[in-house]
């Protein structure tokens, strides 16, 4: 077949064309001095600097992880909030959305966006966590993201669920009320009324902004300290009652078998836990001074002590809690640690207000037994720091 020379220039010039665009978007270095350089001008939307490169890990089609050992503070970016869903994320145009309220209430009421925006917003941080946060085993080279990713801290804004509460009537026989999901699996829980006079919110902020897609765009039900299951994302329906509805994710799901052969239900409050995000794998260390740095939390309130071993759990000495030590949220700790180059094994415990001390895996077995799910596991977890300076995860079997 023959080409035409203006065929052939129109091809040339679109490869030039196509090079120079190459060019343009390949990153380019950061100057030696950038006060010789002038600076990029003012954008519509922030980035990262180019050399930061956070990102949530994903674990199959249903969840991804927060990436605890890249991240400052306690708050987590919006874009890196873990996320879990049943049946994928869904796409809700928020001018069609709303929100049933109905069952034993004296005037069901159905809200748009609109509406739940008109009342008074609250704000508060907490701590969302998925019950499931933890793999009953890990291999040694497993990092603070892969062992317990499914926990973040955002600051939510929305409107108290007591005040909608109040809007509708609720009756005063109502003691429980089950929320739905917009999602294709229809996600619902029954939740005890008494949360929602407590702290309870319909969150359609986060950190600032509209909460993300994966997050439950554009609201989500949000209950300060309790499994993440029940913290109803897309929120579209929530129907009063004076039972609980025994749905399949409370019943078949979401339930903690005991060695008694009985079963824990609606086991809604996240126990304590601490998480050591630094040193650990893949990272290595120098003999000398380390500062062990890591989080803790618990669905009963405040962290009031996180003790650090660096014995396996024989010693334990208290580490420095860092403020702010906020009610319900991730709280970072830190406590310096002279290596003296031998093998040793770090380990962290939490202790909150109620006088609950996380427990060892040898204690959670005896009341969980070997067969248990994973749902609510908060052991007492290790690292081994080699006498090379490696790290890595103390492997441990569960049963």
């Amino acid at each position: 077949m023959k080409v035409s020379r203006r065929t052939l220039l129109a091809s040339a010039a679109g490869v030039v064309a196509l090079g120079k665009t190459a060019a343009l978007q390949t990153p380019q270095p950061p100057p030696a001095d950038p006060s010789k350089v002038r600076g990029k001008p003012a954008k519509a939307l922030g980035t990262r600097a180019p050399s930061e490169k956070p990102q949530r890990q994903p674990r199959g089609a249903t969840s991804s992880g927060t990436p605890h050992q890249d991240l400052y503070g306690t708050i987590t970016p919006a874009d890196l909030h873990f996320e879990r869903h049943h049946a994928g994320v869904p796409e809700i145009d928020p001018k069609n959305y709303s929100l049933l309220v109905h069952g034993m209430v004296e005037r069901p009421l159905v809200f748009t966006l609109a509406d739940l925006k008109r009342f008074s917003q609250v704000s508060r941080v907490c701590f969302l966590e998925c019950s499931g946060n933890l793999g009953r085993t890990a291999p040694p080279e497993t990092t603070p993201q892969q062992l317990a990713g499914l926990t973040s801290t955002s600051e939510w804004t929305g409107v108290a669920l007591a005040t909608i509460f109040r809007e509708v009537g609720v009756s005063p026989k109502a003691t429980w009320f089950l929320a739905e999901g917009s999602d294709a699996a229809l996600l619902t829980r029954s939740v005890p009324v008494e949360k929602a006079h407590d702290d309870a919110m319909i969150a359609y902020g986060q950190n600032g902004e509209a909460i993300r897609p994966e997050q439950g765009y554009p609201a989500r039900l949000l209950l300060p300290g309790w499994e993440g299951n029940t913290n109803v994302k897309w929120l579209r329906r929530i129907e009063l009652s004076d039972r609980p509805f025994m749905t399949r994710e409370e019943t078949s799901k979401y339930t903690d078998p005991l060695t008694n052969d009985t079963a824990r239900i609606f086991s809604f409050v996240m126990d304590a836990r601490s998480l050591i995000t630094y040193p650990t794998y893949p990272v290595s260390v120098t003999r000398g001074w380390v500062e062990i740095q890591g989080i803790a939390w618990t669905g009963y309130g405040k962290i009031t002590r996180v003790d650090i071993s660096t014995d396996g759990g024989t010693t334990w000495t208290p580490a420095k809690l860092q403020p702010p030590v906020l009610s319900k949220a991730h709280t970072r700790f830190r406590h310096l640690w002279k290596w003296d180059g031998g093998e040793a094994v770090i380990m962290s415990r939490a202790v909150d207000e109620t006088g609950y001390v996380q427990p060892t895996r040898a204690q959670l077995l005896a009341t969980r037994g070997p067969g248990a799910a994973g749902y609510h596991l908060n052991p007492i977890t290790g690292w081994v720091v080699k006498a090379d300076g490696s790290v890595v995860y103390k492997q441990e079997a569960w049963g």
